[in-house]
């Protein structure tokens, strides 16, 4: 999942001087025992600890903030922001708390054939849509091949790439998924085009929700601003653009513990450098009982709201990190790409910008996979301008050289992106082209043919698995599509494309035991990181975020680092 968590302004010039000077002064460095040595020092902040589960009862609202989603309609929810609200209004076959562990859903089990090129689900009875339509395997297929179709134009449909009859549906020739039974109404079995033992992993994804006879084609605009989901809210009232999105307890919830909260309040907030500030403020006035702080308020916020249990930290299953245009120049050869990760002192950076709270990445795969992760995969993730600036000269990276830099404003990006900026071309002689644009701009510019240089980009896995991180987004298939004056429609945005690491993931989707499994998408990371450095980690993924604990119990983040709406009760 594209997290955000994504025309320069006159201001940014002056901030970028400002943003460097801190870099260069540093902040003391807090240690994480066992972490390796990369040549870099291990930062980060200490995680918090649980809150002690509170017994809910039904009250309350919840109020946060959000800057505009691209979508909150499943067919095409797709970064951080729509993706909250969806998996609120939807439920999924499975289930994955915020540690990654999958538990029964819309369905009660799910069973593989002996090679995993078929799984059957078996669905819980008696669950219904908000508008009283029953939860059914037809409701499922009609919710996928919703997504599936070729004029729907998803950005995430790719998860279904496996099923038979997806490509089919992709091109406009077939308008209905062949691989999916809905014949049984308690039983959906899906049939794959191609081996996946992890399958099941990928129906948490809010791509696969069912959805009711109401919902319409993809362009029923009704639908996109007040979806009818079978989830533990519903949508009270019909979204308000760039204003706000309510949601309410949905009562006849069985498809798992009904909410708590009566309502949760969703108050749309401008892009632009002040989004996360503007969360902040709602915080500390009482507007908002969640928020995402500015980097440079971290550790005033830290000390303020720890003591009071109301400062949360996690390391989560994510990995911030440069997404490089590989098929275009001047980033289109391996040594380019590793010269512009010598020239970041990750280090520093985590000291100055994020004052001691930003783990050095090391690998692609984050260490909250601790079986598939591996230390120094990315061999050009330390600090080394001298041999950046050699690199640089091999592959025709000269000082003077042009490199476009794109970042998304209202996420906090803009003080590391800036000291980034600074170092390339302090360190290279680069002339950076520095540019700051909404987010859902970001997403369409990677997209765009002939796109070139660098994007901010971020990433949390969909569902708990390594593979989500390598092959939505470095698998040839991710792309989209084969013709370079297309735009890319998968998430594979820089359009890397190596057979050998295809290939391993393939033999990986095939393999039912868990360790030949993951030794298989280690040799994978090593070809498309460690040898081809088609994407530059930069810091492994901890969130931060002020939570009302004082009116509020069970409040925490989930596996894709938003509050756990659902469990939150009312003191």
């Amino acid at each position: 999942m594209e997290s955000m968590s994504r025309t320069r302004a006159a201001g940014v010039a002056v901030a970028l001087v400002a943003v460097v000077g801190l870099v260069l002064t540093g902040c003391s460095q807090r240690s994480n025992d066992g972490a390796p040595d990369n040549g870099q020092s291990a930062i980060g902040f200490p995680e918090t600890q649980l809150q002690p589960p509170v017994p809910g009862k039904p009250g309350g609202t919840f109020r946060f903030a959000l800057v505009e989603p691209t979508a909150i309609d499943p067919y095409n929810a797709q970064e951080s922001e729509g993706v909250l609200v969806t998996h609120n209004l939807f439920t999924e076959l499975v289930s994955v708390d915020a540690n990654g562990k999958v538990s029964p859903a819309a369905a009660n089990s799910w069973t593989p054939n002996g090679d995993c090129s078929q799984w059957t689900f078996d669905l819980k009875q008696g669950t219904t849509f908000h508008n009283g339509e029953p939860v059914d395997a037809a409701a499922f297929k009609r919710g996928w091949e919703r997504a599936a179709a070729k004029s729907a134009a998803s950005d995430v449909a790719y998860h279904m790439n496996e099923i038979q009859g997806f490509d089919a549906m992709q091109t406009g020739t077939a308008n209905a998924l062949a691989g999916v039974n809905a014949g049984n109404p308690g039983q959906l079995v899906v049939t794959l085009a191609r081996a996946d033992c992890e399958f099941y992993l990928r129906t948490y994804q809010t791509v696969f929700s069912p959805v009711p006879t109401t919902a319409g084609a993809a362009d029923n605009q009704s639908y996109n601003d007040q979806p009818i989901g079978n989830g533990p809210f519903m949508m009270d009232g019909p979204w308000q653009h760039n204003r706000g999105i309510r949601l309410k307890r949905f009562e006849s919830y069985t498809a798992g513990p009904k909410a708590n909260l009566d309502a949760v309040e969703i108050t749309i907030v401008p892009g632009g450098q002040g989004a996360v500030q503007a969360e902040y403020d709602g915080f500390v006035n009482g507007t908002f009982d969640w928020a995402r702080l500015p980097t440079p308020l971290l550790t005033r916020a830290r000390s303020s709201y720890e003591p009071r249990g109301e400062w949360l930290s996690k390391k989560t299953n994510g990995i911030n990190y440069l997404l490089p245009m590989v098929t275009t120049v001047p980033l289109n050869n391996v040594p380019a790409r590793q010269a512009v990760s010598l020239a970041i002192n990750r280090a520093a950076i985590s000291q100055g910008v994020f004052q001691g709270s930003a783990t050095p990445a090391d690998s692609f795969v984050p260490p909250v996979f601790p079986e598939a992760y591996q230390p120094g995969v990315c061999t050009v993730c330390s600090y080394d301008p001298q041999r950046a600036k050699q690199l640089a000269q091999q592959a025709g990276l000269t000082p003077g050289s042009t490199i476009n830099f794109q970042f998304n404003t209202g996420g906090g990006h803009e003080e590391w992106t800036a000291a980034v900026a600074q170092e390339l071309k302090d360190n290279l002689g680069l002339n950076v082209n520095y540019n700051g644009v909404p987010f859902v701009d970001l997403l369409k510019n990677e997209q765009a043919p002939g796109a070139s240089g660098l994007f901010r980009s971020a990433w949390s896995a969909d569902y708990p698995t390594p593979g989500n991180y390598l092959q939505p987004l470095l698998s040839t298939a991710a792309i989209g599509t084969t013709d370079p004056s297309r735009p890319v429609t998968g998430d594979n945005r820089g359009r890397y494309s190596n057979p050998a690491f295809d290939q391993l993931l393939a033999q990986a989707a095939a393999t039912k035991d868990d360790a030949a499994r993951t030794k298989l998408y280690q040799q994978a990371e090593q070809i498309a990181i460690g040898q081809d450095l088609a994407e530059i980690p930069l810091w492994f993924r901890q969130a931060y975020r002020l939570a009302d604990t004082q009116q509020f119990g069970n409040v925490n983040l989930d596996f894709s680092e938003n509050p756990t709406l659902a469990q939150i009760t009312v003191k």
